[in-house]
Order: structure tokens, then C-alpha cells, then sequence
């Protein structure tokens, strides 16, 4: 049963690094000082709400995973 958490575990690992990576980046560092036009303009609100939502649940089931692979024998 440990066997199946951790396998568990590891696609959902991947599935979160994946889902992470694709997201656009929330603010441009030091270029919004000057020019911050596009952080307050930004376009596909919908599908970045989707991936919030999809990496938020991911991170729970992670969290979760790591229990149930500690706690079982």
C-alpha cells in the first residue's frame, strides 16, 4: 500500500512541477517600475484562474499523498 502512495506522490509531483512551470508570471520584477502597463492588463484572466485553481488542489492532494505514504506500512 506504501508502493501505491508513492507512486501516487511521485505523478502528482510531476503534474504540479508541470502545472507551476506553464503558469505566466504574476509581475515583471524590477521592470514594473518603469513601465507596469501589462500587470494591470493582462489577458486570459479564465485560464489562469483554472491553473490557480488546478495547482491549489494539486498541492492539497501532495499534501495529503505525503501523509498517507508516511503513515502506512
Amino acid at each position: 500500500m506504501k508502493l501505491f502512495f508513492q507512486i501516487l506522490l511521485a505523478i502528482n509531483a510531476i503534474a504540479l512541477t508541470i502545472i507551476i512551470i506553464i503558469q505566466p508570471s504574476k509581475g515583471e520584477g524590477l521592470g514594473s517600475i518603469g513601465s507596469g502597463g501589462q500587470l494591470f492588463f493582462a489577458k486570459n484572466k479564465g485560464l489562469e484562474k483554472l491553473l490557480e485553481k488546478v495547482t491549489m488542489w494539486l498541492a492539497i492532494a501532495f499534501g495529503v499523498l505525503v501523509i498517507l505514504a508516511k503513515i502506512t506500512r
